[in-house]
């Protein structure tokens, strides 16, 4: 079962209760990180399956997110990351390796994780990676979105939620709309981004699009064809931009949000596998340092 651990973030707005989720394990780390607006919920049964594998896995919660619209809107892409960086701090302490991961947003906050602490970060998971909002879902007019947003009109905005929530399957859609646009924002997360979030989410990009052949370390990119907020085209510049080995799951029944749509299991497995092959690696090297010959 996982423990809930609860902190208070003091922001310009209100006191936010953390509910990062953390899953007790082994010395084998696993940071999951949401997405933009999101909440940890999103990451919750990912984490419960990787923790089944022995590791320990944090689903943290970042600066500005599960409270209102302005908390977020108070926040930059700078403030996201050292969320993330506190976060992969308290796994440091208790695990020899590591693996980062995300959703959407969160994944590219995991990319520069893996560039900044090469030496801490093992393993790169990247969960429908959004370079681009470029799903089927989006406008035709999405080209002028980059300089809407530089607008003092533009960072004011907000985007509202619009159906399918990044969500293919229509029973848990509805329970996601309902949550979404109800009092708690800690479930299901906003109904509405702030320009101004989508403008530091855009600069977050820009960054981490420079560092892409930096990041060497062995990733899995989970990414649905019929994505309805980031093509596949964002996968494929991934695969062609990161300096290391990366594996790819092309999902044919998801939409953008893969850890709750109907391939979740699919999903969870995948990266199950994939955080068990670090596992196996981390034996075989404590095998060689006790002076043990390992047998595959």
């Amino acid at each position: 079962m996982a423990t809930i651990y609860f902190k208070i973030f003091q922001g310009d707005c209100i006191m936010i209760r953390d509910r990062s989720l953390l899953f007790e394990g082994g010395e084998m780390g696993v940071l999951l990180i949401h997405g933009l607006g999101g909440t940890p919920t999103e990451m919750k049964s990912t984490g419960r399956r990787l923790s089944e594998t022995g590791a320990t896995v944090l689903c943290c919660q970042l600066a500005g997110h599960c409270g209102t619209e302005a908390d977020l809107a108070s926040t930059r892409w700078t403030d996201w990351y050292v969320s993330a960086e506190a976060a992969l701090s308290q796994l440091e302490a208790r695990c020899s390796t590591i693996i980062v991961g995300g959703l959407s947003m969160g994944a590219v906050l995991a990319a520069r994780l893996a560039a900044q602490h090469s030496q801490s970060v093992h393993g790169l998971v990247m969960l429908a990676p959004t370079l681009w909002y470029d799903g089927w879902s989006t406008p035709w007019y999405r080209f002028l979105l980059q300089l809407f947003i530089q607008t003092p009109i533009g960072r004011r905005w907000r985007f509202m939620e619009q159906e399918p929530y990044g969500i293919k399957d229509e029973r848990t859609r509805t329970i996601i709309a309902n949550a979404m646009f109800g009092d708690d924002s800690s479930e299901a997360g906003l109904p509405a981004t702030p320009g101004s979030s989508v403008l530091e989410l855009s600069r977050l990009i820009k960054t981490v699009k420079k560092d892409l052949h930096r990041i060497r370390q062995r990733t899995l990119i989970v990414h649905a064809r019929e994505d309805d907020m980031a093509d596949l085209s964002n996968a494929f510049y991934l695969q062609r931009h990161l300096g290391g080995l990366v594996e790819a799951l092309v999902l044919d029944d998801s939409y953008h949000l893969v850890t709750i749509d109907r391939q979740r299991k699919l999903v969870t497995e995948r990266c199950a596998g994939f955080v068990e092959t670090f596992i196996g690696d981390d034996a075989r090297r404590q095998d060689y340092q006790m002076g043990r010959r390992y047998v595959a």
